[in-house]
């Protein structure tokens, strides 16, 4: 009987409907046929605990990896990886994900976590696997993108592993995953297909924000899969699974127009819808044939960081590139003649020498927003709570280290009501964002959500959206947002999903 077999560990992520859990795929595919291992996708189970306790039991596994992202997935990553150390204290726990990433000193100290995966682990986890199986301690510190303590006690952090050429990974064991969990289960009813596939098919972003989770792991670097790689897996779906569209999950799809384009002519032919996540002024380069072009292939949706329309703060949050206010006007405008939703995230809240000048910015963003709207009423508009991130380094990580705000030093803490809130961007617990602060953009938001209902949300329509724009009107209008309670009594009935907490509806 083999005992070094290895659990992966997805969890729960949202309520509802879930995606393919492609982080735990990827991690499979990198030692499919190497090393034997189970996959628990936290999404799918009432109770994951037991599985993994029974899987435990058995005697036959060694490995629990997880891979943990701030917010709703600590609340099982934390207490079910304690409980393992407590119960089963053999078992080597190995975290990868952003949160481990760029919280790690937190992970390791916590004295449950014995190994963070910095960024990919294609070849770091498989590596870590067999320098355990091997007893050869001493090439730990040879493996890249790797973090753990050695036996003195010492912080260990790798080199970080150049990314590697996408086309040459292994394919995500799908059927495996099938063996586990019908992958039919997660292809799901959304407002851009009735069976939508998700997919990932870069790694990284070839900019810098302050404000950005992703930098620190990747600093500045991106590379993608070819057209034809991704063209292969989206046609094995279709024909296998009958899928009519596609999320990419990537944090910067568009990157390269080149393929881009290359893909749109791939799969122009195949009635598949697309949504993905770019920047404004990487896909303003883009001319408005191409942008036509794509809408004919399937591009639906795009989601883009506008972040704010004040310039200064553009680039107090190192937003790098060219964007600029004024360009996200005339973007959301051509995204309008091409016929394709710009689905525009803004982070208010951003830190200020004053007060009044931290109230001044979130007002006039607000306007701004509703100039958008106005200039675009399809544009859709996610608000976010400027949320600390380590950029160690950053003119901006300086800026709220001086204004008082830490990080939590206890990993359980990470879990407390309000950091979760923290994690989804919706409380940050800044010392320069005051409750008045919070609640002005809050009620915004929900007299936004009442007189503009997201599309993704394809049960808001008819009488519900009319009802909606009619109660929340006068309050958008007159810039009246105060205690817009008749809006959310609305929203509690239809059950009103925001997309930037849970995702697309999905049926």
């Amino acid at each position: 009987m083999k005992k070094n077999k290895t659990i992966l560990f997805n969890p729960r992520s949202a309520k509802g409907k879930h995606r393919i859990p492609n982080t735990i795929l990827q991690v499979g595919a990198s030692i499919h046929g190497r090393y034997d291992y189970v996959f628990i996708d936290g999404n799918m189970e009432k109770d994951p605990w037991q599985l993994i306790e029974n899987y435990l039991k058995s005697g036959e596994f060694k490995y629990f990896g997880c891979t943990v992202m701030p917010g709703p997935q600590l609340k099982q990553a934390i207490p079910f990886s304690k409980k393992i150390k407590e119960l089963f204290p053999q078992t080597i726990v190995v975290w990868g994900g952003y949160f481990a990433s760029n919280q790690y000193q937190v992970c390791l100290n916590s004295g449950y976590v014995d190994f963070v995966i910095n960024g990919p682990g294609d070849n770091t986890f498989p590596q870590l696997l067999e320098a355990i199986e091997l007893k050869q301690p001493s090439t730990l510190s040879e493996i890249k993108n790797l973090i753990y303590k050695n036996d003195s006690g010492e912080m260990i952090k790798t080199a970080v592993e150049a990314l590697l050429d996408q086309d040459t990974l292994p394919k995500f064991p799908y059927e495996y995953l099938n063996s586990f969990y019908p992958l039919k289960r997660y292809l799901l009813k959304t407002f851009i297909g009735n069976t939508t596939f998700q997919y990932h098919s870069s790694m990284g972003c070839p900019f810098s924000c302050s404000f950005c989770a992703v930098v620190p792991i990747y600093n500045a670097k991106w590379k993608g899969m070819s057209a034809n790689r991704i063209y292969d897996d989206v046609k094995y779906f279709k024909e296998k699974y009958h899928i009519d569209a596609v999320e990419f999950h990537d944090n910067n799809f568009f990157t390269s127009k080149k393929r881009v384009l290359e893909f749109s002519e791939l799969i122009k032919n195949d009635n598949i819808s697309y949504w993905g996540e770019g920047r404004i002024d990487t896909i303003n380069m883009y001319s408005d044939e191409e942008l036509k072009f794509m809408r004919s292939a399937g591009c639906k949706m795009i989601f883009l960081g506008a972040e704010t329309g004040n310039d200064a703060v553009l680039k107090q949050m190192n937003k790098g590139g060219t964007q600029t206010g004024q360009m996200i006007k005339d973007f959301v405008l051509r995204m309008k003649k091409a016929d394709i939703i710009p689905e525009l995230s803004f982070v208010l809240g951003m830190p200020a020498k004053t007060e009044k000048e931290v109230y001044n910015q979130i007002l006039w963003d607000i306007n701004f927003i509703k100039e958008i709207k106005a200039i675009n009423p399809k544009t859709e508009i996610i608000i976010y709570l400027f949320s600390p991130v380590p950029t160690e380094g950053s003119e901006l990580y300086q800026q709220i280290l001086e204004a008082g705000f830490s990080f939590p030093q206890n990993l359980e803490d990470w879990i407390s009501p309000s950091w979760e809130n923290f994690d989804l961007r919706k409380n940050p617990l800044t010392p320069w964002l005051k409750p008045y602060m919070i609640d002005t953009i809050k009620n915004f938001e929900t007299v936004l959500n009442g007189y503009y209902p997201t599309v993704s949300d394809f049960r808001i329509k008819g009488y519900k959206k009319q009802l909606l724009k009619l109660t929340s009107g006068i309050r958008y209008k007159t810039g009246f947002y105060h205690f817009p309670y008749e809006i959310k009594v609305l929203h509690k009935i239809w059950k009103y999903r925001q997309p930037e907490i849970e995702g697309f509806y999905a049926e």
